[in-house]
């Protein structure tokens, strides 16, 4: 059996006295796709800014494609990673930003011309590939960050609110995208709020709260267990074990996301 693509023991992350993200525990296998479901606040992207090397834990250990995310330089060349703000350069086209990303990555420069103009072309980009990207819609710049975050084809995509700004045919590549992805065995660590997109392409799925993990399992099995099955939608079932969750607490600071 091939070791999990992510495992997270503990993992937890304290700014002074407020905790981000609590004890985190969870296991994601090969070629899955984990969505990572909560709340603004709640600690998604701090998680995946330790899983991806960006921001160290405070405690608790967790490995990416078999790798310790101590070693950032053993990590990176594995991964791919939408966040929220993708990082591209204005004074670029698309094309241009996406070569650059492929150089980065040391693809040769054929391979990576055919798989950039691939990538162009499903996301209907390719009419606008020789523009900058200063001019692109919130959009266009979304498709840009998602195509250069899977461009070298890493064993782990961290995709952060990956139809954000999308027009709902563009919403649909992308969810499909991601489907073929997953297929073609990379693993996609989802983090959204936007519940429909994890019911149709999450194997699992794990819900944040106040930083700690409070659900986790596939979508069915998340509506089951809220209140045995009252609730049919996961909309319903994320929303009961939220609140739950809320009026069992103490009141805290909120943690930043």
């Amino acid at each position: 059996m091939a070791p999990p693509a992510i495992e997270m023991e503990a993992l937890t992350k304290r700014y002074g006295e407020t905790t981000a993200v609590s004890n985190l525990t969870t296991t994601v296998p090969e070629g899955s796709v984990y969505g990572f479901l909560g709340p603004n606040g709640a600690g998604k992207t701090t998680t995946m800014r330790m899983l991806t090397t960006l921001t160290r834990p405070t405690s608790g250990a967790a490995r990416v494609a078999g790798r310790s995310i101590q070693n950032r330089e053993s990590v990176t060349p594995h991964i791919g990673y939408l966040p929220e703000d993708p990082p591209i350069y204005d004074e670029l086209t698309g094309r241009e930003q996406l070569r650059y990303v492929a150089g980065l990555r040391d693809l040769p420069a054929e391979e990576s011309d055919e798989r950039i103009e691939a990538m162009l072309d499903r996301f209907d980009l390719l009419a606008d590939a020789n523009k900058r990207i200063g001019d692109y819609s919130k959009g266009m710049r979304q498709k840009v960050g998602v195509i250069q975050a899977v461009l070298h084809r890493p064993a782990v995509a961290f995709l952060d609110e990956p139809t954000s700004g999308l027009d709902p045919r563009a919403a649909r590549t992308m969810r499909d995208t991601i489907a073929e992805l997953a297929d073609q065995d990379m693993t996609i660590f989802l983090s959204t709020h936007i519940l429909p997109v994890v019911d149709e392409l999450a194997d699992r799925i794990g819900v944040l709260h106040d930083g700690e993990l409070v659900a986790e399992g596939d979508p069915e099995t998340l509506k089951s267990r809220a209140e045995a099955g009252e609730h049919a939608s996961l909309e319903d079932a994320f929303l009961a074990v939220t609140q739950e969750r809320e009026e069992d607490a103490e009141p805290t600071v909120q943690p930043s996301t």
